[in-house]
This record gives structure tokens, sequence and C-alpha cells, in this order.
């Protein structure tokens, strides 16, 4: 322990004799380590970690994928079932004793109007759940109880659990809270417990509730709206805890079974020729201690391609660190000749120069700890843009601490063993007839591979970089078929407010009135969502005149209601008929317009103009009468062609469509969530404007969102920017340690070659020539970079091809961009050393040894 001791001082002087050196070789480590820390970070806290359940191994799911948020019918495809009706649900809790426990939960969450007293209502997220959801995932309270299956049946009194987040945010950690009573949709619900710090629900997300509801109470806040009893609506998830030692393919056949008994029992199964394509219907069963699989799914592919380029960022680093030891050791073999001769012992002086790489490795490891503490939160931050309750810690775990010490100590280990052995084996005779006097070098050839290595790695990274902004920018400036600029969408909720159906056209008159007054406003427009805000309403068609669509058809069309002159507001010009008008009443020919793609689909080579089409059902097809035809826009998914879209106006109730089970689609679709405003020029103060003009109305009318349309497009790229971003910042790390460890390793050839060179200088070189014979040297190595880089950069951008918008992933701008900047930068790495070279006077470099 003693010699260990004198060993790690004795490395702790070295270091400190080599600044320069020291802090490259920190930083180059810091950098690599702390980038692989902190996505493994996000990796871990996203797609291995399980969340905070009791027992998660024995927590299973229903379903296997992220269908929302209402579903009608058949869904999913080839036909796996992964969203439910409350009735089917019911169907596998009775038959399947096979689980301990099976609970249901909503699969879209939803903005509730939440007060407390006489507060402001605020706008929260909450989630609809079966009374046994607690109990089944195994958690308990943090204060007051959660709740039971008595809390989740029709006559219960309405009652509420909050999350430690939402209790500790929005109620200020009052723990009187429990027991009183809040108001959730204007109806009186009363607070039983807080759930437990650090549990976010039964997913990961970048807004998950802070609060929970028991489904039973959907129908009092939906009113005439609720799904929950109608046994066609799909819009549950089941999660259960299965009995120990239940083989779970047998538990997916039962329940695949009961599933298809239950569809016989349904028309909406088995009329029109349905009943043929019950029998491939199924379910799939898998493990759900991670969570319903969400962000898991949408994220997944993202974050193992950043986990494999910040591995690359790593190897590099490395390699970089391999360079700058192998070069040390290199120069310090005079010193370790001498001591040699003057009786050291070859085995303590392994020991000393692979304690100082150790050493070296371990500083680099902790300052890497730092970049990775700092590394997580921003792209946690980038990840989850605006979210109010991260479900993810930005803090390393363990876990992550040990990966990057393991790193540290393999990197010591690894690449202080090959600089510690050549040292060590140079004869002590080399010191005194010195050592530079050859012109040839074969020490440096490990250096160059590496570097061509280290090339190699860097086009990958510079290549995907571009990839990835090239598709970011083609993404953000696509043709969404509408403008945004000088537009605003205020989101607010009628419903929460307590707005009854008659009382609703008073309500949107006077909104439109209001607002069209403002100074600077051009066009209001009212709509039950607004473009790209990510909620979309799909219903099957059926054309008047035509049978009703067998399964497997393609007769789904995104629908909207929206008010008179909206298609104007947003920039969606017509392409024929007319638009709604103000004649467009409760009284009046029920109407609808439609898009380009919505003609093409259901009336190719047709004049769509009187045509009349319904949904559903074959006696509902002559429901809407085609006014109009608008241009495609996007109004859903703007990485998806536009899809058949039609309107409907907000003034019109279809009455008879109520009497066909569907009066909640009705009923829902009245109530606008969007004002769109647009202004003749840019506003600087349009948030308060809005804002005060929508509380002069009604001072319970709340705001729930409120951005320019620009941003609201802008959201929909969150994760592609955080992909682009953070492979730039790849690219660009690895340039910089490529570029350094070629200058490194330039820098250090011609310093052992000084005196060749100033022989050469003396026979009549010029300096030009000398610059050319380093330059070779560089041009050499990053050719052969480039020879293997660019292979393996094709089969990069193979595998990058699903996080890639109109761009090919063998596309040829960016490629030649990686080689220009990868080459310019290798020449002005390279340049440097070569113009020192250059400028050596030949008399000083003779008399260097």
């Amino acid at each position: 322990m003693n010699k260990l001791w004198q060993d790690v001082r004795y490395g702790l002087r070295q270091l400190r004799k080599s600044p320069g050196f020291t802090l490259t070789a920190v930083i180059t480590l810091a950098l690599g380590i702390g980038a692989n820390a902190a996505i493994f970070t996000l990796v871990q806290g996203i797609l291995l970690r399980s969340l905070p359940f009791s027992d998660p191994n024995q927590l299973y799911r229903i379903g296997d994928k992220d269908d929302c948020c209402v579903e009608g019918g058949f869904v999913g495809d080839n036909g796996d079932f992964d969203i439910y009706s409350y009735d089917l649900y019911l169907q596998f809790k009775q038959s399947a004793p096979e689980f301990e426990q099976l609970a249901a939960m909503r699969a879209g969450f939803g903005g509730f109007s939440v007060r407390r007293g006489n507060e402001i209502a605020k706008e929260l997220t909450g989630e609809y759940v079966s009374g046994n959801y607690f109990s089944t995932l195994g958690i308990g309270s943090y204060l007051g109880r959660v709740f039971s299956d008595s809390d989740d049946t029709p006559s219960a009194a309405p009652v509420v659990v909050l999350s430690y987040e939402g209790w500790q945010n929005e109620f200020a950690s009052d723990t009187s809270i429990v027991g009183s009573t809040i108001s959730v949709e204007t109806h009186p619900f009363t607070v039983i417990g807080i759930a437990p710090r650090g549990f976010f629900g039964d997913r990961i997300t970048g807004n998950p509730p802070m609060f929970w509801i028991p489904l039973n109470t959907e129908p009092t806040i939906s009113g005439n709206g609720s799904i929950l009893h109608h046994p066609d609506s799909n819009f549950l998830y089941a999660v259960g805890r299965v009995k120990p030692g239940t083989p779970i393919p047998a538990l997916q056949a039962k329940l695949s079974a009961t599933m298809r008994e239950w569809m016989k029992t349904r028309p909406v199964y088995t009329e029109n020729g349905a009943s043929a394509e019950i029998p491939k219907q199924h379910v799939t069963v898998v493990p759900a201690g991670g969570g319903i699989q969400n962000l898991q799914q949408e994220a997944g592919d993202g974050l193992t391609m950043l986990m494999i380029l910040s591995s690359v960022v790593l190897l590099i680093a490395c390699a970089n660190i391999a360079n700058l030891l192998l070069a040390r050791a290199t120069a310090r073999k005079a010193e370790v000749s001498l001591r040699m001769a003057l009786g050291s012992g070859r085995s303590r002086l392994v020991r000393q120069i692979f304690t100082e790489s150790v050493l070296l490795s371990l500083i680099g490891g902790l300052v890497g700890l730092a970049v990775a503490y700092a590394g997580s939160r921003v792209i946690l931050i980038l990840a989850f843009p605006g979210a109010k309750h991260l479900p993810v810690s930005a803090t390393p775990s363990w876990q992550v601490l040990g990966f990057a010490f393991g790193i540290s100590l393999l990197t010591g280990a690894l690449f202080g063993t090959t600089p510690a052995w050549i040292s060590t084996h140079a004869q002590p005779a080399e010191v005194l007839r010195g050592s530079s006097r050859s012109t040839s070098d074969r020490s440096s050839l490990p250096q160059k591979a590496l570097v061509v290595f280290q090339a190699a790695l860097s086009l990958v990274l510079l290549v995907g970089a571009a990839l990835m902004t090239k598709s970011l920018n083609k993404l953000e400036h696509q043709n969404f078929g509408l403008h945004t600029e000088n537009r605003y969408v205020a989101h607010f909720d009628p419903h929460g407010a307590g707005y009854s159906l008659d009382r609703l056209p008073a309500l949107y008159h006077e909104i439109q009135n209001r607002f069209e007054s403002l100074p600077g406003v051009t066009g209001v427009g009212l709509a039950m969502y607004s473009p790209l805000e990510g909620d979309n309403w799909g219903e099957c068609i059926i054309q008047q005149g035509h049978p009703a669509p067998r399964p497997g058809e393609h007769c789904g069309s995104t629908w909207d209601r929206v008010s008179a002159g909206y298609l104007d507001v947003i920039g969606v010009p017509k392409v024929r008929g007319r638009e709604f008008t103000d004649q467009d009443t409760a009284t009046s020919l029920p109407v609808a317009i439609v898009n380009e793609t919505f003609v093409k689909r259901f009336f190719p080579n047709q004049d769509p103009i009187g045509r009349h089409f319904g949904i559903d059902d074959v006696k509902y097809s002559g429901s809407w009468e085609i006014i109009g035809v608008f241009k495609d826009f996007k109004i859903n998914n703007p990485k998806e062609e536009p899809r058949p879209v039609y309107l409907r106006p907000m003034t019109q109730y279809y009455k008879p469509y109520t009497e066909s089970g569907f009066i909640s689609t009705e009923d829902q679709s009245m109530y606008a969530n969007s004002i769109m405003l647009r202004f003749n020029r840019p506003q600087q103060d349009a948030d308060a404007l809005i804002r005060r003009t929508l509380a002069s109305i009604d001072p319970n009318l709340t705001i729930n969102d409120l951005r320019s349309l620009d941003a609201q497009v802008a959201d929909n790229f969150d994760q592609d920017r955080l992909l682009a971003r953070l492979t730039t910042l790849f690219g660009v790390l690895a340039l910089i340690l490529a570029s350094v460890g070629l200058y490194g390793v330039t820098s250090y050839l011609v310093v052992r070659r000084t005196s060749e060179i100033g022989i050469r200088m003396a026979l009549g070189s010029t300096r030009g020539r000398v610059v050319q014979l380093v330059l070779r040297s560089v041009a050499w190595q990053i050719g052969l970079g480039l020879a293997l880089g660019i292979p393996s950069t094709l089969l990069a951008g193979h595998y990058m091809k699903s996080q890639l918008y109109g761009v090919s992933e063998y596309d040829a701008t960016a490629m030649i961009a990686g080689v220009v900047v990868l080459c310019c930068c290798a020449l002005i790495a390279g340049f440097i050393p070569a113009r020192r070279a250059a400028s050596i006077e030949p008399m000083q470099a003779l008399r260097t040894e």
C-alpha cells in the first residue's frame, strides 16, 4: 500500500508537470463519458426502468400498441386489439381468474377545469381509472387514502385522488385539501387522498395526470356525451396483476377467445359481412412493469440511435486518449531508459505509468459525471419542452454512475497498458546515442491508425447530423397547406365553465363579435380543434346510394366543427362551391365542406357538389350535403400525407344522428375548444389582449393554452428537433476530437522528425516542399478514413431511415457536406504543425540532439 501511495503521488506530479496534456486528456474523456452518461440517463429513465409499482414483474397489459383515444368497431392492425370498451373490459375481468386484479384506465388523458372554492379555475390533466387502479399497481397513499372498488360505482359519491406533484404545485402542499371539496368541470368532488411522491401514473409522458377520478364518474362529467356504457366505443387500456405460475401464452389465447365470443353479440362486429373478420381478432399480453408503452414506442428508435451515436463519440474520445498516451510514452522513452540504466525495475516503472493512466482516466470520469449531470438536465428539457412535471429524473442513477466509473477504469487500464509496455521496453543505450536521427518512425503507425479510425467515425456522425438537420428543415418548412404567420390559437373550455348546449350559440356569437372588434384583428374562427394541435376525430364515411363498407375498406375520414369564415382565417383556399355562412343554421339543410383528398377517396371522377354522405350506418348516408371543396392542408400529423377531411358548421346539431346511440359524439362536438385569431401585423401584447377579452365575456372562461399558430405547428417537431440538435452536437464533438487527435499526431511527428527536416532544408528543400511533406501524411490518413467512413455512413443512413422525413438515407448532399467539413478541418489541423515544420531553421534543427 505504501508503494501504491507513492505511485499515486508520482502520477499526480507527472500530470501536474504537463498541464496541457492533462487538460486535453481530461476534457476529451469528460466529453465522451459525460455524453454517454447523459444519454444513458434518458434511456434508462424511459426505456429500461420499471415504474414504482409493487412487484412490477407480475403486471401485464392486455395489448401492446399505443392506440388512442376513442375507436369504434374493429381496431388495430391485423386484428390486434389494444383498446377496449368498458363492457369488454368487464368481460375480461369476469372470465380471467388468472388475474389477481385487472384495472382499466382511459387511453387518453383529458384536460379538466378544476376550481377550489372561489379561486380562479385552472386547467389540469386528469385520468379516468377503475376503482382497483391503485391496488392493482400496488400503490398506497401519501396522505388520506386511494380508491377502492366501492368508489367506482354509479351510486358512489364523486371522489378524486391528487398526484403528489399536483398537490404540491397546484394546491401549495396544503394538507387540509384532503377531505375538502373541489369542482371538476363544475361538479363537486371530494379529495380523499394524495398519491406517493414519484408516482406519475401508469405511463411515462411529458404531461402526466395531476389527479385521478373513478371511471363511473365519467357520465356525471360528460352528461349526454358519456361513452362509458356504449359497448362499441373502445377507449380503455387494461393492466392486471397475474397470479404466479400463470402461463402467459395460454392466458393470451383465453382472452382472445373471450373477446371473439363477445364480438358475436354486437351488431357492429357482425353486420355487413363483418363476422368474417372476427376469427382474426386477438389480443397480445405483454409485461407492464415499465408502464403502458406510449413514450417508449414514440421515442425508442430515436433514443437507441442517440445511444449509438454517443457511443461513437466515446470511441473517438478513447482513440484520442490512446493517441495522447502513445505519444507521451514515446516521448518519455529516453527518461524511462535512463531510469532503467540507473537501476529502476521494469515492473515498478510499468506500475507507475499504468497508475498515471488510471489516475488520468478517473479524473476524466469525475469531470464526465459533472458533464452528465448538466447534460441530462439539458436533454430532458429538450425532450419535454414546456413540461411542468418531468416523469423522468434528471439525476444519473447509481447504475449510470457505475457505468461512467467502469468506463473510466476500463479506459485507464486499456490505454495505460500499451504505453507502459512501450516505454519500459526501450533500450538504455538509446539514451546515449539519441533516438531522433532516424528518418522513419514505426512507432507512429498505431497513432496514425487511430487517426484513420477517428476520421471514419467522425464522417459517420457528420453525415448523420447533416441528414437529421436536413430532415428537420424539410419538416419545418414543408407546405402545410395553410398560413401560420400572425395567427394565434386560444384553447378554452366552455363545457368546464358550465355552459349547456342551448347557451353555446349566444356564447359563440359574443366571442365572434368581441374579438372582431379588437384593433388589428382581421379574422376570427371557432373550431372543435385547431390545425396540428395533435387532436383528431374520425368516422367511417358512407356515400348515399352505396352499401355499407366491408371490413378492411378504407372508409375513415377526419372531421371537425368550425365557424363561418374559419378557412379564410387559417388561409386555406376554396377550390369550388361555397364555405359556411350565417345562413347555415340549426333549421337549414345540414351541410358539409370537404377537402380534395376526401373527393378523390369517396367521389372519384364525380362532381361532389350536391352529393350526400353520412357515417357509421347506411340509414344515415344522406345526412349531409356537400356544398364546397377546399384545398388539402395538414390537420393532424405533419409527417403524413393529407387525409380525407370534412368540416361541419358549428351552428348545426344533427338530431337524427343522436338516435343511433352516438349522442355523445354529437353533443361533444358542439363544444368549441379553440379560438383562431388572424392579425394584420405581428403582435407584442397578444397574450394579454386575448386573455383580457375572453375574461370580459365571462370570467369563468379560462384560457387553457395560448400560443401563436407558428408555435403550435413547431411543437409537432420537438422530438425531431431534439434528435437533430443532439446528433449535430455529437458530430461537432467528434469533429473536434478527431481534429485534436490529428493535430496532436502531426505535431508529434514534426517534433520527431525535426533533425530530418533540418537536413532536407540544408540540402535545398523549400518551405513549400516541407509543408507538402507533412500534409501528404495527413492526406493519406484522411483518405483512408474516408475509404472506411463512406461505406459505414451508408450503412448508418439505412438504419436512420425511420427517423428521416423527405430525405433519402443515401443523400448525396449530406455525404458531400460531411466529407468537405472533415477534409477542411483535417487540412487546418494538419497545416498548423506543417507550417511550424516549414519555419524550422536548418542549423537549429541539426543541433537538436
